[in-house]
């Protein structure tokens, strides 16, 4: 049985105070490095954030956005993936030089993990989790426990041949007196979660999977949430960046280049505009 494509699943251990979340990605993970020519492990790594952010995502109480960047002395500069509550997703890797090297230490060396919440309503945070862990996984689960104090553990998947990522997550709802029984429910679903293999997750529906892990307890599993590859480029934002340019500068590319353009880091569509395009922001310039 074929898993449903780009699929998030959050449910809810109705005894147990824990959530879970559980996402399969394969169009999005595609669509985001369809356009890059980027080496295996840049694209298992890439693949592991663009899960990772889905999942976190998902845990957000509002509406808006979260930006995960990582970023260290490695052969990458940085990772990039952006999502919003709407789980419509986009992401990027930046080489430094090229590589063959695989895994976390390998790729991104000694540096931080960059997590920046963007509400559609009130201020922007930022968390900022030092890279002291093997895999993306065990650092965003060191984020929640130094930044949120919320036991967290966070599993992720990724497929190079069928060009799939998933990824699971178990957090305690710290919301009862027995602190004692929720840690061990919590180490109890963890240890139940960690018996998932990687062949089940890309191949089993969601309620298959949940029950082969829990048919002990009581799941309560929510609609599920389509994700998407969205990129959120568009001409308007370039005509804005290039309206931040001196007119004298702009008339002098144009002159020089026939007209001034612009390619997005994510998705490498570009964008140029001519000098009639361009010609109200030319306005007292001498020609």
């Amino acid at each position: 049985m074929s898993t449903q494509p780009d699929i998030l699943h959050r449910y809810l251990f109705d005894d147990l105070h824990v959530r879970g979340e559980l996402v399969q990605l394969s169009n999005t993970y595609q669509q985001i490095i369809e356009a890059h020519n980027y080496p295996l492990g840049v694209r298992q790594l890439l693949g592991e954030l663009v899960a990772a952010t889905c999942l976190l995502t998902a845990t957000l109480k509002l509406e808006g956005e979260i930006a995960v960047q990582l970023q260290g002395d490695g052969p990458i500069g940085y990772l990039a993936v952006n999502g919003g509550h709407d789980q419509k997703m986009r992401g990027i890797a930046k080489l430094k030089e090229e590589t063959s090297e695989e895994g976390l230490v390998n790729l991104v060396g000694k540096g931080t993990m960059v997590i920046t919440i963007r509400p559609d309503k009130g201020e922007a945070y930022q968390g900022v989790v030092a890279l002291e862990k093997p895999t993306i996984a065990e650092c965003l689960s060191h984020y929640f426990d130094v930044s949120e104090q919320i036991p967290t553990m966070i599993w992720l998947y990724h497929n190079d041949n069928t060009k799939q990522v998933a990824g699971s997550l178990i957090q305690l709802l710290p919301d009862g007196d027995d602190k004692e029984k929720q840690n061990n429910d919590f180490e109890h679903l963890c240890q139940l979660t960690n018996t998932l293999k990687a062949e089940e997750i890309f191949t089993l529906d969601a309620q298959t999977l949940l029950f082969r892990l829990y048919n002990q307890e009581k799941v309560r599993l929510f609609d599920p949430q389509a994700v998407e590859y969205q990129c959120s480029c568009s001409e308007e934002k370039c005509m804005n960046a290039i309206s931040q340019i001196q007119a004298s500068e702009i008339k002098s590319i144009l002159e020089e280049q026939g007209n001034i353009s612009m390619t997005c880091d994510y998705c490498l569509t570009t964008y140029a505009f001519n000098q009639e395009q361009l010609a109200h922001l030319l306005h007292g310039v001498k020609h």
